[in-house]
């Protein structure tokens, strides 16, 4: 399990990283809608690691 957790949390800051690089993305193109995945995935990830 604790695998697992480690790969979560790369897979966490890989997203945040590549979320400032696509930042200023256009909707509706390959990079805005990468962006948007990217995001929903951090959303998900935070709130099941850090809810509030």
């Amino acid at each position: 399990m604790k695998d697992v957790l480690e790969s979560s949390e790369q897979d966490y800051r890989l997203a945040l990283k590549r979320i400032d690089r696509l930042f200023d993305a256009e909707p509706n193109t390959l990079e805005g809608d990468e962006l948007e995945v990217l995001i929903s995935f951090v959303e998900a990830y935070e709130e099941m690691d850090y809810p509030m």
